[in-house]
């Protein structure tokens, strides 16, 4: 059985527990991180040096980093769904999951951490300007992607629209401004018709504001 530690609040959790969700597999999620703590325990610090959520297990491989775990879990169980066998077109979403990483999530971290996690008196409004300017140009660019195609990668969904689609919905949660964003707008109610997207990433989040915590 598969083995996953981090609280359901985190979206990196999510991320991984969508793909479980999606591809129906058995496990068993642990409770670590934000209020639960447990992240500073030798045990855990033996899985992830990091000391930070999720942390996979699986026949004896101990995996950590969210996106990795995406990947292991689309190559050990989605083949053909989540994971494309061509290489070149697997790198379709290999290219969106690494663009999350690198471009978007900078930008959606200044307006979430900086804007919904940071206590009202502490905020700093240049950065969470940055940030919602930084979102509106990515997700716009997204936008433009989405015109002629329903998921990041084509016809279907990939691990490529996980990353992706585990921001949206706090990103349209959030009562900041956006900008219109039609072929995103309908991409997220595709999302939101998978009930393992449902279940795993529309997980409320209040507990979290004003919340610097892991």
């Amino acid at each position: 059985m598969l083995k996953l530690w981090g609280r359901a609040t985190s979206q990196n959790v999510q991320k991984a527990m969508w793909v479980i969700g999606e591809l129906g597999l058995d496990h068993e999620r642990i409770d670590v991180g934000g209020p639960f703590g447990g992240l500073d325990t030798p045990e855990f610090g033996a899985m992830n040096p990091n000391r930070r959520v999720p942390v996979l297990e699986h026949d004896g491989a101990v995996i950590w980093e969210s996106h990795a775990i995406v990947r292991y879990l689309a190559a050990t169980f989605g083949r053909g769904t989540l994971w494309a066998e061509d290489p070149a077109e697997r790198s379709l979403a290999d290219r969106w999951m690494d663009w999350t990483a690198t471009t978007l999530q900078p930008a959606f971290m200044d307006i979430f951490w900086g804007y919904y996690r940071t206590p009202e008196p502490e905020r700093d409004w240049t950065i969470i300007r940055r940030g919602i300017d930084g979102c509106a140009k990515l997700y716009g660019l997204l936008d433009r992607h989405l015109a002629d195609q329903p998921f990041v990668a084509g016809e279907h969904l990939t691990m490529g629209d996980i990353p992706i689609g585990a921001s949206l919905y706090r990103y349209f949660e959030l009562d900041l401004a956006r900008p219109s964003l039609p072929n995103v707008e309908a991409y997220y109610a595709r999302l939101q018709d998978r009930p393992a997207y449902r279940q795993h990433v529309m997980v409320p989040f209040d507990e979290l504001k004003g919340r610097t915590d892991p």
